[in-house]
């Protein structure tokens, strides 16, 4: 069996040494460079091109997202973001994210070490992860990376808590995605109008980081994004994201949904959980829902989709040509979860039709 290529780019030699260790032992991945800058990292790879770059951002002589842009330019290559767990680490790493980056392993700045031996296993899976990811979806194009905020004097009323409109009211969209889904999020949320069904929406993603991924995604987008907060409305013409570390679930009152972040423990290995949300909406929206499964490793949300699918709910996966990481679609094409697969361009127009035709 082939191993695994990685090159470790980190300033901190704990990180270096410890990545190195812990994977010593692994018969999949081969720790070939372990190197304090991106310009020793590009020295290092005129001799030998990584399967895989565990990057770092913050870096003396050039930061990693120099080095990213500069490697998705040249050769595109999985990369796996290692940034501190804050809130300024948060925005920076969704612009590596933007930039190409496959996946984010967050780093507290206290306890490295102790934290790099408990998180191995996360390590291993993000790097194994990232070289099966097919990272000619991950590349820029030239009209995303210079794209501006979407032009939006005003908030369409129901945005704020008015009334609902009357041909969607009922209709409920539930997103679930994994690695690849930041880019391919953006590519959907921003060809919907404002006056689209409500969106509860589940990516895979760390604690802080869901806040400024919303905002992002609010800032592009004609409709209205949030991170999603306990009791927030499900409304048309709004997409509430799950918080990071926190469970989201779908409840009605009367003819109102709302949704409720909640602690809990992993499912899937997640939390949030794609499961987690699709099993509510299956429970409180039945066949007024519309499911769909995108890009990301793994089978999160394959059991919830199905009990969608079995309430009457369409059911949509992203198809595997077009995903980062066709896993959490296979799974779900496999146990029978899934009435159609679309490319990513066609998913926003699904959404679409389908919520409308059952006005």
């Amino acid at each position: 069996m082939k191993r695994i290529k990685l090159m470790v780019v980190d300033d901190s030699a704990v990180v270096r040494q410890a990545v190195t260790s812990l994977l010593a032992q692994d018969a999949e991945v081969d720790v070939f460079a372990a190197v304090a800058d991106p310009l020793l990292a590009m020295d290092r790879m005129k001799q030998q091109w990584p399967d895989v770059i565990l990057l770092d951002i913050e870096m003396p002589r050039m930061d990693g997202i120099t080095f990213l842009k500069k490697i998705m330019a040249e050769r595109p290559t999985p990369v796996v973001i290692c940034s501190t767990l804050t809130e300024q680490g948060a925005r920076t790493t969704l612009v590596a994210l933007a930039a190409g980056a496959v996946a984010i392993i967050t780093k507290p700045k206290l306890g490295l070490k102790s934290f790099l031996q408990d998180a191995s296993d996360e390590i291993a899976s993000a790097i194994k992860s990232a070289a099966r990811a097919n990272v000619k979806h991950l590349v820029p194009r030239s009209s995303e990376s210079q794209r501006l905020p979407v032009a939006r004097p005003e908030r369409p009323e129901h945005a704020a808590g008015g009334a609902l409109p009357r041909e969607t009211s009922g209709r409920v969209v539930a997103i679930g995605t994994s690695t690849g889904g930041t880019q391919a999020l953006e590519e959907v949320l921003s060809t919907l109008p404002r006056n689209c069904p409500g969106i509860v929406l589940v990516q895979h993603m760390p604690e802080k980081f869901t806040a400024a991924f919303a905002a992002r995604l609010d800032s592009v987008c004609e409709v209205a994004v949030k991170e999603a907060k306990n009791g927030d409305r499900v409304q048309p013409g709004q997409v509430l994201v799950a918080p990071g570390g926190k469970h989201m679930r779908l409840n009605r009152s009367g003819a109102q949904y709302h949704v409720e972040v909640l602690d809990g423990p992993l499912v899937n290995r997640h939390r949030p959980s794609v499961n987690v949300l699709f099993r509510s909406v299956a429970k409180c929206a039945g066949k007024n829902a519309l499911g769909v499964i995108m890009t990301g490793m793994g089978d999160d949300g394959a059991a919830g989709l199905l009990e969608m699918r079995n309430v009457g709910a369409h059911t949509l996966a992203q198809d595997e040509e077009t995903c980062v990481v066709y896993g959490m679609p296979r799974e779900a094409v496999k146990c029978g979860a899934v009435e159609k697969s679309v490319p990513l361009s066609a998913i926003g127009r699904e959404i679409l039709s389908e919520s409308y035709s059952r006005s």
